[in-house]
């Protein structure tokens, strides 16, 4: 081959079909059809998440003539990861089913991955924009890694389900699509001084996907189907921004890092979306941007926009701050390879009304 001759290659995985709406998830066994699906399905699922949806869809995949098996299980950690791969082979399984939370999928595409199996992702609530990318968040020794996995088959999302869940799951997953606002901020700032590669396809769907949230922050209310219909596809969309991307930068910047360091210096406190939506409050401070138009869509959705809202103390917001930029030494940020000074970061909070 000839010097210069252009040789660049890359594919693009994505959910084949993605269904959301009122009833949806009676549609899974024709889903499971509709793509030759057939055998055995290994359900990954809680207990809660069982009797919301899982004892349903098993319902109606045996009417189908499926067989199901189920493995109830909790956080995604390696260790319910190892639970989930060994259940599946000794079900013989031929496609996993993801129901659940955030853990459940993340479990789901990650065995689908190491077994090169074929999985729906079924959410029951919609706390974080994982559930149609192809990247998993596993905990290792508490500690949670961001790996790629396998991009669902299909996304079957029932808004009649997601509804019942807690509304500070939907107003978390609100905040994380929100907070692509500053990870596009930060993605573009590397690209700058970095050379770093940047798709403007993805940064476009993922800036799409933020502005559609704020934008409509005002009709994202409690107990009302029509929002999370509203929320939903924005969400979804910002998992398959990652997918053209080829890497979880259009959604994860600097408001990521803080809220990992988070993860380590509070861990339980408060949920991955609303920690991302107050560093992207902070994290817009820092580009120069509109902080405040983050913050008032934030508080129309009822995400918190504080360190007392979060449930955690103005010195752990300080600590989160100033050692963010250690969480991931290779995802250049705004926050630079020193990170921030204890004088910058308490200012920094100050001033965005964080602490």
């Amino acid at each position: 081959m000839d010097e210069g001759d252009f040789t660049k290659s890359r594919s693009m995985l994505f959910p084949r079909n993605v269904l959301a709406g009122h009833g949806a998830i009676e549609s899974v066994p024709q889903v499971c059809r509709d793509f030759g699906l057939s055998g055995t399905a290994l359900m990954i699922v809680g207990e809660k998440t069982r009797k919301v949806a899982g004892d349903q869809i098993t319902d109606g995949l045996h009417k189908k003539g499926f067989e199901v098996q189920i493995v109830e299980t909790g956080e995604a950690s390696y260790e319910n990861l190892n639970r989930v791969e060994t259940a599946a082979k000794e079900a013989k399984a031929s496609f996993l089913l993801g129901v659940g939370g955030g853990s459940k999928i993340d479990l789901a595409k990650m065995a689908a991955k190491d077994l090169g199996m074929e999985f729906l992702s079924i959410p029951t609530s919609a706390s974080h924009d994982g559930i149609a990318s192809g990247r998993a968040s596993i905990k290792n020794n508490s500690v949670p890694l961001s790996l790629e996995a396998k991009v669902p088959l299909g996304v079957i999302a029932d808004t009649a389900v997601i509804v019942k869940a807690p509304y500070r799951l939907l107003a978390a997953g609100c905040a994380d699509v929100i907070s692509n606002s500053t990870a596009l901020l930060d993605w573009e700032f590397a690209r700058r001084l970095r050379h770093e590669e940047f798709s403007r396809s993805a940064a476009a769907l993922a800036d799409y996907t933020a502005q559609t949230m704020i934008d409509n922050a005002d009709l994202i209310r409690p107990n009302l189907e029509e929002s999370v219909w509203i929320a939903i596809r924005p969400i979804i969309i910002s998992g398959i921004s990652m997918s053209v991307a080829g890497s979880s930068r259009p959604t994860s910047g600097s408001e990521h890092m803080f809220s990992h360091a988070l993860d380590l210096i509070a861990p339980g406190k408060a949920l991955h979306g609303e920690q991302c939506g107050v560093g992207c409050i902070m994290m817009m401070y820092l580009h120069g941007g509109d902080w405040m138009r983050i913050r008032t869509a934030l508080q129309k959705i009822g995400a918190p926009t504080s360190a007392k809202e979060l449930g955690i103390t103005k010195e752990q917001v300080i600590e989160a701050l100033v050692t963010a930029h250690k969480i991931r030494k290779d995802r250049f940020t705004i926050l630079g390879n020193q990170g921030l000074t204890q004088e910058a970061a308490e200012k920094i909070a100050t001033i965005t009304r964080v602490i």
